[in-house]
């Protein structure tokens, strides 16, 4: 936050702080204390800088309210008091849903009015609870050039802007495919984050502070673009965003402009999440050290499996995964390791505890050569599932209290249009020929993953028009699954984005129950695009 209010020009400055996760630890935060439920960390970084906030006049936006915006403004009004500092706070409600049966958190993601009435009305700093991300930056862009709700175009401009901003340095070099590329050196140690100068006509330009680290090229701005998606229709509670009509222009040194975005009537429905406590996890890893490791493996699951079935009960879900990171005649301890690895689930965590720790440890002296755990097994630690739903946008009472104390509400969009597929993608360019040659399709590809509730998407994008005529062709869904045997039986949608060069491909199921439940060794399928850049597929000498 110090780093955006004095490294340069910024008028509104917005945080995105819930994600699916987040909201499951605020709703245990308020089981402990009903003041609670919003995220601390905003109100420690707005501390420091409300001096810098004050002075230059910058506008704050940010989700941080959680479960609870009307107890995170009363605390930012008390720190402003009590710093002296004059602040008008506003925040914005609603989004609560009545929980169903055995549900944690239920919430609603509102769209920007709120926001943009709050500050309308003169507030300095607007918290939230659960909205859009896109909607911290459509909230603020329809209230500066007094944007009404059908402007469509102009807010789905605003909704793509929001989306690259949203997850920080993202957009500016992290976590970026091509970060290795020797022909763009850059600093890449510490990335300034992403700015978006927003026009009247809902076009935007991202860049960044002068003199901070990373990096926006076209690259790093697709790349966000394609996280987290999936069809090129992005509804939100505001409008729906036309990902098929993105153009991307380099306009100068770390400045991309971002023109052509098209916008539909918002869907008549409001996306939902809901959190529970799903049940409970434990999990061991065994260390394998040296020779006869898949033995040594075998040996020590089935001495396990033996003293599970003679227990009182078994767990319900009994995963083993063996992770081959030993070398042959390694020079350290630890590169001549391989790890095993063990989680058990189940709704009562007297089966996940005692009777897992006490197993392990018990066979400390009388298993394979070498025996240790990379830690001493726990009691156990509940897990949280999330889950998608939909509510008729009429029934969320979405409210915006205006500094004074004013509550406004908020109506829902008074035309909606349901989603429908795009329908069938523009013809492809002819593929290229010549000779190819096996290689990693990352040598060609850059890749961005993420997750949604249970599914996952894969973005995957290519930098030159002869590379996007080889990977449209070569990269179907039957080749996707080949490449990712994961996914082999799962639903797996592509989506073909020309103007960006990119294929989006959405997984169904990959993540079960969402990330609190950790049901996969990657539990956010952060990594599944660099695991898709790395397996070997023909491509044409040219494009190497």
């Amino acid at each position: 936050m110090t780093e955006m209010l004095t490294g340069g020009e910024l008028d509104v400055l917005t945080g995105d702080y819930l994600a699916e996760l987040t909201m499951l630890i605020l709703g245990r935060d308020r089981l402990k204390d009903p003041g609670l439920g919003y995220a601390k960390t905003f109100l420690r970084q707005l501390e420091k800088n409300l001096g810098h906030v004050h002075e230059r006049g910058v506008r704050i936006v940010a989700n941080a309210g959680g479960l609870n915006p009307e107890a995170l403004a009363d605390a930012v009004r008390e720190l402003a008091e009590r710093t002296g500092v004059p602040l008008r706070v506003a925040h914005v409600e609603g989004d609560s849903l009545p929980l169903p049966e055995g549900a944690l958190t239920a919430n609603a993601y509102l769209g920007g009015g709120g926001i943009t009435k709050c500050l309308a009305a003169g507030a300095d700093v607007v918290v939230t609870g659960r909205v859009t991300d896109a909607a911290l930056v459509t909230g603020p862009a329809a209230w500066w050039f007094g944007w009404g709700p059908e402007e469509y175009d102009r807010l789905a401009g605003a909704v793509v802007a929001g989306h690259v901003l949203e997850c920080g340095t993202q957009a500016t070099g992290g976590n970026y495919a091509f970060f290795s590329d020797r022909s763009r050196p850059r600093d890449l140690r510490r990335p300034g984050f992403p700015l978006a100068e927003i026009h009247a006509d809902g076009s935007s330009v991202i860049t960044k502070h002068p003199g901070t680290g990373g990096y926006v090229d076209t690259g790093t701005v697709t790349a966000q673009l394609l996280y987290e998606t999936g069809a090129p229709r992005y509804a939100g509670p505001d409008v729906t965003a036309r990902l098929d009509t993105v153009h991307l222009a380099r306009e100068g040194p770390d400045r991309v402009r971002i023109s052509g975005v098209r916008g539909e009537a918002p869907p008549p429905t409001l996306k939902a999440g809901v959190t529970r406590v799903g049940g409970w996890r434990n999990e061991v890893t065994f260390v394998l050290t040296g020779l006869d490791i898949e033995a040594k493996a075998e040996l020590v699951r089935a001495q396990l499996e033996d003293a599970l079935s003679s227990a009182e009960r078994r767990p319900a879900e009994v995963r083993w995964e063996l992770v081959r990171t030993d070398r042959p005649d390694a020079d350290t301890q630890e590169r001549a390791s391989a790890l095993l690895r063990l989680v058990v689930r189940d709704p009562d965590p007297a089966n996940v505890g005692r009777v897992i720790s006490g197993a392990a440890i018990e066979l400390a002296l009388g298993s394979y050569p070498g025996f240790h755990v990379t830690a001493p097994p726990g009691k156990g630690t509940p897990y949280g599932v999330f889950e998608a739903a939909y509510v008729d946008a009429g029934e969320v009472k979405h409210v915006a209290v205006l500094p004074q104390g004013e509550r406004v509400w908020v109506p829902p969009p008074a035309r909606t249009r349901v989603l429908e597929p795009v329908g069938d993608a523009p013809s492809l360019p002819p593929a290229p020929t010549g000779p190819t040659r096996r290689a990693p399709i990352g040598l060609v590809a850059g890749a961005r993953s993420g997750d949604k509730g249970g599914d996952a998407n894969v973005g995957v994008w290519v930098r030159s028009d002869d590379a996007w005529r080889w990977l449209a062709h070569a990269l179907t869904v039957d080749r996707f699954r080949e490449l990712l045997p994961e996914t082999a039986n799962l639903p797996v949608t592509r989506h073909v984005l020309p103007n960006l060069r990119a294929l989006n491909f959405v997984i169904e199921g990959l993540l079960g129950e969402g990330v609190a439940s950790q049901a996969r060794f990657d539990p956010q399928a952060k990594a599944l695009g660099e695991w898709l850049r790395s397996r070997h597929i023909d491509i044409p000498e040219v494009l190497l």
